[in-house]
């Protein structure tokens, strides 16, 4: 658990090193190699990502996500000119951990909106490197997680909220944006 805490206070303190929207270049390297799919049956992965959303429906309200757990900004806003965005990562430090579970991802990605209210979007899976033991990567949706180097996490994203034309598990968003970001702190109250 302490090495857990340590890269989550590590994530925390590289998210809130600026107000500024984050870059895929301030992050470097995404992964380590390229998402690859396991194949599972089409029912399955409908059947998981409804499960998805029905423990995730509730945290289209900020304050319920917040109540709930997920209450710890992660990150500011991340967007890139050429791959579109990500939006606030806020995490749910009571999961960060060595497993992986559909009904309970780690992260909540959320795109400021004009009216300075949060849209949830998105759901990223997290598992701290070091946390994992298996010689394979984690798993969920049939996919493998990958390497984010960066924050030394096994990362999987699931646009579930939010279509993405690059893809239900792309890592960046081109219709996501950060455009609308006012301040940091008072977003996190909405």
């Amino acid at each position: 658990m302490r090495r857990t805490t340590h890269v989550l206070a590590a994530i925390v303190l590289l998210g809130a090193c600026s107000t500024e929207p984050t870059t895929a270049n301030d992050i470097g390297a995404i992964s380590s190699r390229a998402n690859s799919a396991t194949p599972i049956s089409p029912a399955q992965e409908q059947k998981d990502l409804a499960t998805l959303k029905a423990v995730t429906a509730s945290f289209h309200q900020f304050s319920a996500a917040q109540a709930a757990g997920w209450s710890a900004q992660i990150t500011p806003c991340m967007s890139d000119p050429v791959l579109g965005g990500m939006g606030f990562h806020y995490g749910n430090p009571a999961i960060i951990d060595g497993a992986v579970s559909v009904d309970k991802p780690e992260l909540l990605l959320y795109e400021p909106e004009k009216n300075g209210r949060m849209q949830l979007v998105a759901v990223e899976y997290i598992v701290p490197v070091g946390a994992w033991t298996s010689p394979q990567p984690p798993r969920l949706f049939g996919r493998d997680f990958v390497v984010n180097t960066t924050f030394n996490v096994w990362a999987l994203h699931v646009w579930v909220w939010e279509r993405n034309p690059s893809g239900l598990y792309a890592d960046w968003n081109p219709v996501i944006t950060c455009k609308n970001t006012t301040d940091v702190s008072t977003m996190s109250h909405h």
